[in-house]
Protein backbone atom coordinates (compact mmCIF):
# COMPACT_ATOMS: atom_id res chain seq x y z
CA UNK A 1 0.00 0.00 0.00
CA UNK A 2 1.09 3.91 -0.86
CA UNK A 3 1.04 4.89 3.07
CA UNK A 4 3.49 1.68 4.29
CA UNK A 5 6.40 2.83 1.38
CA UNK A 6 9.02 5.25 3.13
CA UNK A 7 8.68 8.90 1.55
CA UNK A 8 12.25 10.42 1.60
CA UNK A 9 11.01 13.63 -0.02
CA UNK A 10 7.96 15.82 -1.09
CA UNK A 11 7.21 14.59 -5.35
CA UNK A 12 5.31 16.85 -7.44
CA UNK A 13 4.25 16.82 -10.66
CA UNK A 14 7.81 17.64 -12.43
CA UNK A 15 9.56 15.77 -9.96
CA UNK A 16 7.45 12.32 -11.36
CA UNK A 17 7.41 13.46 -14.52
CA UNK A 18 11.40 14.05 -14.46
CA UNK A 19 11.49 10.31 -12.68
CA UNK A 20 9.52 8.93 -15.82
CA UNK A 21 11.88 10.68 -18.67
CA UNK A 22 15.22 10.05 -17.12
CA UNK A 23 16.17 8.71 -13.42
CA UNK A 24 19.58 10.46 -13.79
CA UNK A 25 17.86 13.41 -14.41
CA UNK A 26 15.88 13.08 -11.69
CA UNK A 27 19.09 12.19 -9.42
CA UNK A 28 20.69 14.96 -10.22
CA UNK A 29 17.83 17.35 -10.02
CA UNK A 30 16.46 16.25 -6.92
CA UNK A 31 18.94 14.12 -4.80
CA UNK A 32 22.46 16.34 -5.62
CA UNK A 33 20.58 19.34 -6.40
CA UNK A 34 22.58 20.36 -9.25
CA UNK A 35 21.82 23.91 -10.83
CA UNK A 36 19.19 24.38 -13.34
CA UNK A 37 20.11 26.39 -16.93
CA UNK A 38 17.04 28.82 -17.19
CA UNK A 39 15.70 29.30 -20.60
CA UNK A 40 13.05 31.60 -22.60
CA UNK A 41 10.63 29.23 -22.45
CA UNK A 42 10.29 28.77 -18.70
CA UNK A 43 11.22 32.43 -17.55
CA UNK A 44 7.94 33.34 -20.59
CA UNK A 45 5.41 30.91 -19.07
CA UNK A 46 6.54 32.41 -15.71
CA UNK A 47 5.54 35.92 -17.11
CA UNK A 48 2.19 34.77 -18.81
CA UNK A 49 1.06 32.83 -15.38
CA UNK A 50 1.55 36.52 -13.31
CA UNK A 51 -0.59 38.40 -16.02
CA UNK A 52 -3.09 35.52 -16.12
CA UNK A 53 -2.90 35.76 -12.05
CA UNK A 54 -3.26 39.54 -11.58
CA UNK A 55 -5.59 40.21 -14.44
CA UNK A 56 -8.41 39.36 -12.22
CA UNK A 57 -7.68 41.93 -9.39
CA UNK A 58 -8.16 44.50 -11.75
CA UNK A 59 -10.51 47.36 -11.34
CA UNK A 60 -14.07 47.07 -13.09
CA UNK A 61 -16.00 49.88 -11.77
CA UNK A 62 -15.58 52.13 -14.92
CA UNK A 63 -16.45 49.60 -17.56
CA UNK A 64 -19.27 49.71 -19.90
CA UNK A 65 -20.93 47.74 -22.43
CA UNK A 66 -18.60 50.11 -25.08
CA UNK A 67 -15.87 49.67 -23.55
CA UNK A 68 -15.03 46.54 -21.95
CA UNK A 69 -13.87 44.25 -24.45
CA UNK A 70 -10.99 47.51 -24.74
CA UNK A 71 -10.16 47.57 -21.28
CA UNK A 72 -9.57 44.12 -21.07
CA UNK A 73 -6.98 43.50 -24.02
CA UNK A 74 -5.55 46.91 -22.45
CA UNK A 75 -4.72 45.50 -19.36
CA UNK A 76 -3.29 41.87 -20.25
CA UNK A 77 -0.99 44.29 -22.28
CA UNK A 78 -0.08 46.68 -19.76
CA UNK A 79 0.45 43.89 -17.21
CA UNK A 80 2.67 41.79 -19.97
CA UNK A 81 4.86 44.67 -20.25
CA UNK A 82 4.87 45.03 -16.75
CA UNK A 83 5.95 41.86 -15.24
CA UNK A 84 8.31 41.96 -18.67
CA UNK A 85 10.42 44.58 -17.36
CA UNK A 86 10.28 42.84 -13.57
CA UNK A 87 11.73 39.58 -15.04
CA UNK A 88 14.85 41.96 -16.92
CA UNK A 89 16.99 40.21 -14.59
CA UNK A 90 16.58 36.63 -15.46
CA UNK A 91 15.55 38.17 -19.44
CA UNK A 92 19.41 39.43 -19.92
CA UNK A 93 21.07 36.06 -18.01
CA UNK A 94 19.69 34.37 -20.89
CA UNK A 95 21.52 36.24 -23.70
CA UNK A 96 19.11 36.99 -26.35
CA UNK A 97 19.76 39.25 -28.71
CA UNK A 98 17.54 42.69 -28.53
CA UNK A 99 15.47 40.65 -31.99
CA UNK A 100 15.22 37.20 -30.27
CA UNK A 101 13.87 38.70 -27.44
CA UNK A 102 11.18 40.75 -29.10
CA UNK A 103 10.22 37.93 -30.65
CA UNK A 104 9.11 36.14 -27.63
CA UNK A 105 7.65 39.57 -25.96
CA UNK A 106 5.41 39.55 -29.56
CA UNK A 107 4.55 35.81 -29.58
CA UNK A 108 3.42 36.22 -25.67
CA UNK A 109 1.37 39.05 -26.62
CA UNK A 110 -0.34 37.26 -28.96
CA UNK A 111 -0.90 34.32 -26.45
CA UNK A 112 -2.51 36.63 -23.61
CA UNK A 113 -4.13 38.27 -26.15
CA UNK A 114 -5.69 35.00 -28.12
CA UNK A 115 -6.66 34.28 -24.55
CA UNK A 116 -8.38 37.58 -23.30
CA UNK A 117 -10.78 36.79 -26.78
CA UNK A 118 -11.65 33.41 -25.27
CA UNK A 119 -12.50 35.38 -21.97
CA UNK A 120 -14.66 37.80 -23.53
CA UNK A 121 -16.44 35.07 -25.36
CA UNK A 122 -16.88 33.30 -22.47
CA UNK A 123 -18.24 36.61 -20.73
CA UNK A 124 -20.65 36.77 -23.48
CA UNK A 125 -21.87 33.86 -22.99
CA UNK A 126 -22.92 34.05 -19.54
CA UNK A 127 -25.73 36.08 -20.30
CA UNK A 128 -25.00 38.47 -17.75
CA UNK A 129 -24.26 41.95 -16.88
CA UNK A 130 -20.61 42.52 -17.87
CA UNK A 131 -19.66 43.07 -14.22
CA UNK A 132 -21.27 39.96 -13.02
CA UNK A 133 -20.03 38.16 -15.59
CA UNK A 134 -17.12 39.22 -14.95
CA UNK A 135 -17.03 37.97 -11.22
CA UNK A 136 -18.61 34.78 -12.27
CA UNK A 137 -15.41 33.81 -14.34
CA UNK A 138 -12.76 34.92 -11.73
CA UNK A 139 -11.41 31.63 -10.78
CA UNK A 140 -9.60 30.82 -7.49
CA UNK A 141 -6.22 31.33 -8.52
CA UNK A 142 -2.61 29.80 -7.58
CA UNK A 143 -3.47 27.22 -5.22
CA UNK A 144 -0.61 25.11 -3.38
CA UNK A 145 -2.06 21.38 -2.26
CA UNK A 146 -0.37 19.00 -0.26
CA UNK A 147 -0.75 15.58 0.48
CA UNK A 148 1.27 14.33 3.70
CA UNK A 149 -0.34 10.90 3.18
CA UNK A 150 0.53 10.87 -0.49
CA UNK A 151 4.04 12.58 0.02
CA UNK A 152 3.28 15.11 -3.22
CA UNK A 153 2.12 18.31 -3.76
CA UNK A 154 1.27 20.67 -6.71
CA UNK A 155 0.19 24.41 -7.57
CA UNK A 156 -3.07 24.84 -9.07
CA UNK A 157 -3.18 27.75 -11.62
CA UNK A 158 -7.09 28.32 -11.75
CA UNK A 159 -10.08 26.61 -10.04
CA UNK A 160 -13.08 27.46 -12.01
CA UNK A 161 -17.18 26.71 -10.56
CA UNK A 162 -18.92 26.42 -14.11
CA UNK A 163 -22.84 25.88 -12.91
CA UNK A 164 -22.79 22.93 -10.31
CA UNK A 165 -19.43 21.41 -11.84
CA UNK A 166 -15.52 22.19 -11.02
CA UNK A 167 -12.97 22.52 -13.78
CA UNK A 168 -9.03 22.95 -12.64
CA UNK A 169 -7.19 24.50 -15.45
CA UNK A 170 -3.66 24.71 -16.19
CA UNK A 171 -2.03 27.50 -18.24
CA UNK A 172 0.64 26.40 -20.58
CA UNK A 173 2.61 28.24 -23.64
CA UNK A 174 3.47 24.81 -25.33
CA UNK A 175 3.26 24.87 -29.04
CA UNK A 176 1.51 21.43 -29.25
CA UNK A 177 -2.58 21.33 -28.59
CA UNK A 178 -2.44 17.59 -27.52
CA UNK A 179 -2.68 15.72 -23.85
CA UNK A 180 1.07 14.09 -23.47
CA UNK A 181 1.05 11.20 -20.84
CA UNK A 182 3.21 14.18 -18.56
CA UNK A 183 0.12 16.56 -19.00
CA UNK A 184 -2.51 13.89 -18.03
CA UNK A 185 -0.14 12.73 -15.03
CA UNK A 186 0.33 16.56 -13.97
CA UNK A 187 -4.10 17.18 -14.14
CA UNK A 188 -4.37 13.27 -12.52
CA UNK A 189 -2.35 14.49 -9.53
CA UNK A 190 -4.51 18.12 -9.12
CA UNK A 191 -7.72 16.02 -9.31
CA UNK A 192 -6.26 13.70 -6.57
CA UNK A 193 -5.31 16.49 -4.23
CA UNK A 194 -8.44 18.75 -4.60
CA UNK A 195 -10.34 15.04 -3.50
CA UNK A 196 -8.02 14.43 -0.54
CA UNK A 197 -8.23 18.28 0.73
CA UNK A 198 -12.09 18.86 -0.13
CA UNK A 199 -14.04 15.56 -0.24
CA UNK A 200 -14.90 15.55 -3.55
CA UNK A 201 -13.44 15.00 -7.31
CA UNK A 202 -13.68 17.52 -9.50
CA UNK A 203 -15.67 17.04 -13.13
CA UNK A 204 -12.92 18.28 -15.05
CA UNK A 205 -9.41 19.34 -15.42
CA UNK A 206 -7.72 20.61 -18.24
CA UNK A 207 -5.19 23.36 -20.04
CA UNK A 208 -5.56 26.08 -21.56
CA UNK A 209 -3.62 26.06 -23.76
CA UNK A 210 -2.58 29.75 -24.82
CA UNK A 211 -1.13 29.58 -28.48
CA UNK A 212 -4.59 27.85 -29.00
CA UNK A 213 -7.61 27.47 -26.58
CA UNK A 214 -8.75 25.08 -23.62
CA UNK A 215 -9.25 21.21 -23.54
CA UNK A 216 -10.19 19.16 -21.03
CA UNK A 217 -11.36 15.58 -19.70
CA UNK A 218 -13.34 14.39 -16.95
CA UNK A 219 -12.18 12.94 -14.02
CA UNK A 220 -12.90 9.56 -13.09
CA UNK A 221 -11.68 7.00 -10.41
CA UNK A 222 -9.72 5.13 -12.81
CA UNK A 223 -7.40 8.63 -13.73
CA UNK A 224 -6.82 9.13 -9.91
CA UNK A 225 -5.98 5.38 -9.53
CA UNK A 226 -3.77 5.35 -12.12
CA UNK A 227 -2.21 8.23 -10.26
CA UNK A 228 -1.83 6.80 -7.36
CA UNK A 229 0.37 4.16 -8.56
CA UNK A 230 2.42 6.82 -10.60
CA UNK A 231 2.90 8.25 -7.03
CA UNK A 232 3.75 4.74 -5.45
CA UNK A 233 6.02 4.14 -7.86
CA UNK A 234 8.42 7.13 -7.49
CA UNK A 235 8.37 6.89 -3.59
CA UNK A 236 9.32 3.36 -4.36
CA UNK A 237 12.25 3.56 -6.60
CA UNK A 238 13.38 7.24 -5.15
CA UNK A 239 14.70 5.83 -1.48
CA UNK A 240 17.96 5.37 -2.31
CA UNK A 241 20.79 8.50 -2.73
CA UNK A 242 23.54 6.64 -4.67
CA UNK A 243 23.70 7.63 -8.20
CA UNK A 244 23.85 4.12 -9.53
CA UNK A 245 20.22 3.14 -8.55
CA UNK A 246 19.25 6.33 -11.20
CA UNK A 247 20.15 4.92 -14.68
CA UNK A 248 20.38 6.89 -18.09
CA UNK A 249 17.48 7.18 -20.30
CA UNK A 250 19.39 8.15 -23.43
CA UNK A 251 17.03 9.73 -25.64
CA UNK A 252 16.83 12.65 -28.14
CA UNK A 253 15.99 14.51 -25.09
CA UNK A 254 20.02 14.87 -23.85
CA UNK A 255 20.72 16.95 -26.76
CA UNK A 256 18.65 18.06 -29.92
CA UNK A 257 19.41 21.03 -32.82
CA UNK A 258 18.74 23.86 -30.41
CA UNK A 259 19.74 22.45 -26.77
CA UNK A 260 20.42 19.86 -24.45
CA UNK A 261 19.73 18.83 -21.03
CA UNK A 262 20.59 21.11 -18.16
CA UNK A 263 22.85 18.43 -17.07
CA UNK A 264 24.12 17.21 -20.07
CA UNK A 265 27.79 17.99 -19.47
CA UNK A 266 27.88 15.97 -15.87
CA UNK A 267 25.98 12.86 -17.11
CA UNK A 268 27.96 12.60 -20.43
CA UNK A 269 25.27 10.85 -22.17
CA UNK A 270 26.91 9.80 -25.18
CA UNK A 271 30.31 9.14 -23.52
CA UNK A 272 31.44 5.39 -24.53
CA UNK A 273 34.17 5.55 -22.71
Amino acid sequence: MLQEIKKARVQSPSSINTFKQCRRKYFYNYIEKLPQVSNIHQVRGNIAHSVLEDFFDMSITDWTIENYQQKIKVEVQQLLVRFWGEYNGKLNGLGLNPDKERFYFEETMLMLLNWSNHFIEDMEKTGLPINEAFECLTPIRELQYKSEALGVRGFVDAIHHVGNEIHIIDYKTNSKFSFSNSIRLQLGIYSLLYKETHGIMPDRVGIFFLRQKMKTIAVDEGLLEEVKLEIMDVHKNTQSIEIEDYPRTVTGLCKWSTGQCDFYKTCKPHDNR
